[in-house]
């Protein structure tokens, strides 16, 4: 027996921890059986701490079984697994000698009514996947954001009792990550994981999308650890960041030292796994090979000596955290049910993301990405922020031109020729 707890996916970050090794993975889903467990076991492969993923089809993700069984029968190409159109005893086929304590699986989903996952998932053996009722409603669908808590909630409790060690990721540190300032994302994610707990699952991971400024970043992780260990005393949680999820270098060189940054990133701040960006993600579908080149990358990057980091991160870190710690007492003190603060917090402008166009987003907060790079409130909205937090409490809106530079800020600086 392993002397930690939970189920592979947990033990298998806490032994990574302990080796003081950073824990690698892909974002990577295939239509077919046979060629998603050949990526699963090229991955499995890997000399490094690599975690398997299977990415589920757009169809499965709004709930249209009926749409991804017809492209299994007609051999038509997916951008996915759909793990509920297969059947349950082909699919557990595919996982068999693939899927175990050496090599976890997570399940990314992309669905604001996750129940039935959930249940596919539970049915199969596996016990971690991601996402969350704001995280998984406001970027990516239209359903009202009641609607996504309660199914949420539903969905939480069914997977804590058919699961012995669930284990959920709060997508919500990666909220329009490329342009939502660090105490958002850290307040959501944060939230979300709270919400996980509420209904059952005790086994949280909390994400960090990697933003426009390295010192910045590494501010928000350090007072990302503070709060996560603050309000989740008591159970597993780790961290993981995502390299960049916006537009990404057309270079190769632009996008290696980017991921290559992403990496420094996460060992630097002590983090315990990184979702991986590939070399060909501006470009196509990234190939398992593409995947490959990407994680044996960053693995070795991470196993180098650290990056020093930027004296100017303590600054953001005394910002962030305030900033941080006020939103989320914000939301908890307006209900002690975790899913109504949040749909009362949206509702009364109390949780805002920047450009996020869902009708239950007030839409009144923005951001500016300042002369060092970092991003920054340029309008709080009706924010529980101070009005030094951001450069206008009532000014000019972003123009179309400004929030296109700012969407390429990452790209034009990453692809410029070295030197």
């Amino acid at each position: 027996m392993s002397a930690f707890q939970g189920g592979h996916f947990q033990q298998f970050i806490e032994r990574a921890r302990a080796r003081d090794e950073l824990v690698v993975q892909p974002r990577m889903g295939f239509g077919a059986l046979t060629q998603m467990r050949a990526g699963l076991e090229r991955v499995a492969a890997l000399p490094c701490a690599a975690i398997g993923t299977i990415t589920l089809d757009s169809y499965t993700r709004v709930g249209d079984y009926q749409s991804a069984l017809q492209c299994l029968n007609s051999s038509s190409p997916m951008n996915g697994f759909p793990i509920i159109s297969h059947p349950i005893e082909a699919v557990r086929g595919m996982l068999d000698g693939v899927y175990g304590a050496q090599f976890p699986i997570q399940i990314r989903h992309g669905t604001a009514k996750p129940r039935n996952v959930f249940q596919r998932l539970a049915a199969l053996g596996l016990d971690a996947t991601e996402g969350g009722p704001v995280s998984y409603c406001m970027p990516y669908s239209r359903l009202p954001l009641a609607e996504a808590v309660s199914a949420w909630a539903q969905s939480c409790q069914v997977l804590a009792a058919a699961t012995e060690h669930p284990h959920i990721e709060s997508f919500g540190g990666c909220l329009l990550g490329q342009l939502c300032p660090p105490s958002m994302l850290i307040a959501m994610t944060l939230l979300e994981a709270l919400f996980f707990r509420q209904h059952g699952v005790r086994g949280v991971s909390l994400s960090y999308a990697q933003g426009t400024s390295m010192a910045q970043d590494f501010g928000a992780l350090q007072a990302l650890r503070e709060l996560a260990g603050e309000y989740l005393a008591g159970a597993h949680w780790h961290v993981v960041v995502y390299s960049y999820m916006g537009v990404f270098p057309t270079t190769a060189h632009g996008a290696r030292r980017l991921i290559c940054d992403s990496a420094r990133l996460t060992r630097a701040a002590g983090c315990e796994r990184l979702i991986v960006k590939t070399v060909a993600e501006s470009r196509q579908i990234p190939s398992v090979d593409d995947n490959l080149d990407a994680l044996r990358m960053t693995a070795d990057v991470a196993a180098g000596e650290l990056t020093p980091i930027d004296p100017a991160s303590a600054m953001y870190y005394e910002e962030i955290v305030f900033e941080a710690r006020r939103l989320i007492e914000t939301v908890l003190n307006l209900h002690a049910d975790i899913g109504v603060a949040l749909i009362q917090a949206f509702a009364r402008g109390l949780l805002d993301i920047p450009y996020c166009l869902h009708p239950d987003n007030p839409g009144r907060a923005t951001t500016r990405i300042d002369e060092k790079g970092a991003l920054r409130w340029g309008n709080i909205g009706g924010l529980p922020l101070p009005r030094a937090s951001g450069w206008s409490a009532n000014g000019p809106g972003i123009s179309s031109s400004e929030l296109f530079q700012m969407l390429h800020y990452t790209v034009n600086r990453y692809d410029q020729p070295l030197h």
